[in-house]
């Protein structure tokens, strides 16, 4: 006979995408954190597809038991599949913090138009829906959930300064005098991460679910970062080309904005290259769900941390300045694309995906890939399998990369600031165990490869024994 409670992993066990995680309560009873999609060709075994093959998203586990979702955050890979969970059945209540039941739908409704449907009314039925299910809960206060089962539930969002919204999971199982928490990272953010507060480790655990993006890496500080991105896009504009900076929309880009402006005040009387100040130096936002989502970000701006509030109160505006242009149509786009290729005027594009999968990026990469004044900077993880690390891989050995079944050589410079990831570091989530009171007896990692899990259990084990 099983024992509960239980935690069965739908995705991300063995990779970083795909996040989804059950706490089966009773036979009958569970909940889910996260439904997230699956990117790079991973699958929830963390296999990759063939080349060219997209994974397949599906909801491969039973539904009706599940009293509830909690969403950490809205990344792609960890809510891309809530419109196959609703679509498999799923009725229970969709909990998320106040942040997040705000930028939830922008992100969804973009994921239905690519992956479903852009008939209108269907994709507005789904809102209504999605809409009817969100249960927006402030920060730091337990909520009760409905389990029928002998074992009571309380639920906690803390935040995680991954990125607007973010939130850890702690989890209170009640069975008569007995308590036991189990807590969920989600994804962890560094120290002084632009526009967000650090993440602060719970007072308990007793099995802890946690992240390992970067197990076993070290982020630069964020003076230094700051400086080193100043420096590459300095070094990148030497030769009057175009920098491509491939974000995601969401959390990376509203973060690059911040630290552009910042750079741009500082140095806004000295040159980015010859004869164009940085002053003048036009940054291109290439993404309408970018777009989109940092307008929502101004207007949930009571969220921000001190330092973000205290610019605005300067007169300075970290996600909209003077320098920024928004292209938002289609039409605009594929202009703006033809005229960078015939020009190649020196400027800075930020457009999605963050790993070059899909999106505006592609055909600004197909458009310039192949000149050698182009330089490509990446400032986040690529997952093995996306076109992203093969650009990284690759590109520095005068190698190609394949879009749509096509080879396009690689003639740009690469450029990689790792330290720009809005994920914690090994450092960070040894740091998130070692903080708390009550250390967890057993500790679940998730969302990394295997050599990133490896050396960030063997960093955890070392901290057991101090």
């Amino acid at each position: 006979m099983a024992s509960f409670p239980q935690i069965i992993h739908h995705g991300a066990l063995h990779g970083v995408t795909g996040s989804c995680h059950e706490l089966r309560l009773a036979e009958r009873t569970g909940i889910l954190v996260d439904c997230g999609l699956f990117q790079g060709g991973e699958n929830s075994a963390g296999h990759h597809a063939p080349e060219g093959r997209e994974p397949i998203q599906t909801i491969e586990f039973p539904v009706d038991h599940l009293k509830a979702l909690v969403v950490t955050h809205v990344h792609i890979d960890h809510v891309g599949r809530i419109p196959y969970l609703l679509a498999a059945g799923f009725k229970g209540p969709i909990f998320c913090s106040e942040p997040s039941a705000v930028l939830l739908p922008l992100v969804l409704e973009d994921a239905v138009k690519l992956g479903f449907t852009r008939d209108r009314r269907q994709v507005e039925h789904f809102l209504d829906h999605l809409q009817g299910l969100l249960v927006p809960l402030p920060y730091g206060k337990w909520r009760s959930v409905a389990t029928d089962c002998d074992t009571g539930l309380d639920i906690k969002l803390q935040p995680a300064g991954h990125i607007l919204g973010s939130a850890f999971v702690e989890c209170r199982l009640r069975d008569g005098k007995e308590e036991r928490r189990v807590v969920f990272s989600g994804d962890l953010g560094a120290p002084y991460t632009p526009l967000l507060a650090a993440p602060r480790s719970p007072w308990r655990a007793d099995t802890l679910v946690l992240e390992s993006t970067y197990g076993d890496r070290l982020h630069e500080g964020r003076r230094e970062r700051r400086r080193t991105l100043q420096q590459v896009i300095e070094h990148a504009l030497r030769d009057r080309g175009v920098v491509l900076v491939p974000a995601f929309s969401i959390g990376r880009t509203q973060e690059l904005l911040y630290e552009l402006e910042e750079i741009i005040h500082r140095c806004r009387r000295r040159a980015a290259a010859k004869d164009l100040p940085w002053d003048d130096l036009e940054i291109i936002l290439d993404s309408p769900l970018a777009s989109r989502f940092t307008e929502a970000c101004r207007e949930l701006r009571s969220y921000w941390d001190a330092e973000a509030r205290r610019k605005m109160r300067a007169g300075r505006f970290p996600l909209g300045f003077e320098q920024l242009t928004t292209v938002d149509s289609h039409a605009d786009h594929e202009r703006t694309v033809a005229y960078l290729q015939k020009t190649a005027r020196p400027c800075v594009v930020i457009a999605a995906s963050g790993m070059c999968a899909g999106g505006r990026i592609v055909n600004y990469l197909k458009a310039l890939l192949g000149d050698p004044r182009t330089d490509v900077l990446f400032v986040g993880y690529q997952a093995a399998g996306t076109p992203g690390r093969d650009i990284q891989e690759y590109g520095p050995r005068g190698g190609w990369v394949a879009f749509d079944g096509q080879k396009y050589p690689i003639r740009a410079g690469i450029h990689t600031i790792s330290g720009y990831s809005a994920h914690a570091d090994q450092r960070n989530l040894v740091n998130f165990v070692g903080r708390m009171r009550h250390r967890p007896k057993e500790i679940r990692l998730v969302h990394g490869d295997s050599g990133a899990k490896e050396a960030l259990l063997e960093k955890l084990q070392n901290l057991e024994k101090s």
